[in-house]
């Protein structure tokens, strides 16, 4: 059967949510996650809808992507398709030809598992290997230690909190009170929650949102950030210990999240609140 490249639009993305959720399994590689689309949709059901890409044969869906950015694809695979050669090879021809509508010219990305054989044709086909990024688990099996700070769930009368600890945090961050009412709108927010810590005077120093793929699969980071003048003190391990002890709340059976690997402050940050480091993971990247 001919695999048909597809975009599912805001009626399809219920669908397309489900098949992720489906692909989140303890031992998966470091892959797309439903926490992924849950934190686009701060750009509203449409810009997201606009944004997936489908892979689809005999109507069932084998492959995900979020276009993360115009020229970058975060892509995922269902498990037992991983070295299905007619899909990798119809991957990389959709990557690569700019008329197939996922990738304009010019230099280009794609995020994809490392162990799926599109990696080893996308090297073949002249993708190179970008920057090492670092994922990090912690088990949710045990108890989750206090954090030692104040940590408020925020609610839509705390958007403004949230979102303004998000801009501190990110020096090119463009999140405001209204895209955080946009994402918590989503239907993956059903499953998701946004955290933000307070230090001894009261002021919001760090927040995290958090997204559940459903009981017992592993949870999401996604995003986590301590504000510019606030770093240093231990917030980072703060926010990210009371991540792990919403997301077991929410029945996931582990907490993931992945930071590049030249980032030496946020891999100590994410350990010291118990995480463990996985194999590195590297997009591939075409050079303009």
């Amino acid at each position: 059967m001919t695999i048909a490249l597809g975009r599912p639009g805001v009626d399809g993305l219920s669908g397309t949510v489900g098949v992720l959720r489906e692909w989140q399994y303890e031992g998966a590689p470091m892959q797309l996650h439903p926490g992924d689309l849950g934190w686009f949709w701060r750009f509203g059901p449409d810009v997201t809808a606009e944004a997936v890409r489908t892979w689809s044969r005999d109507g069932n869906i084998l492959a995900v992507g979020l276009l993360d950015g115009p020229d970058l694809l975060r892509l995922t695979i269902v498990p037992d398709a991983h070295r299905d050669e007619e899909l990798a090879r119809q991957l990389v021809k959709d990557v690569s030809r700019t008329e197939h509508g996922v990738f304009g010219e010019g230099k280009a990305y794609v995020e994809a598992p490392m162990a799926a054989l599109v990696q080893e044709l996308l090297a073949e086909d002249g993708w190179d290997v970008d920057e090492p990024w670092t994922p990090l688990r912690r088990d949710l099996a045990e108890p989750v230690e206090d954090p030692g700070v104040r940590i408020e769930v925020i609610g839509p009368e705390q958007a403004h909190v949230r979102a303004a600890v998000q801009r501190a945090s990110f020096d090119s961050s463009t999140f405001t009170d209204e895209r955080w009412h946009a994402m918590a709108s989503g239907e993956l927010y059903a499953d998701a929650r946004c955290l933000v810590a307070y230090d001894d005077r009261g002021d919001a120093v760090a927040a995290v949102t958090v997204w559940s793929a459903g009981r017992g699969k592993p949870g999401l980071l996604e995003p986590m950030g301590v504000a510019r003048d606030h770093r240093g003190r231990g917030h980072g391990r703060a926010i990210t210990v009371a991540a792990a002890a919403a997301l077991q709340e929410l029945g996931s059976s582990s907490a993931i999240v992945c930071t590049p690997s030249s980032n030496v402050g946020a891999v100590a940050t994410y350990r010291s609140a118990g995480f463990e480091p996985r194999p590195e993971v590297r997009d591939r990247r075409r050079d303009a």
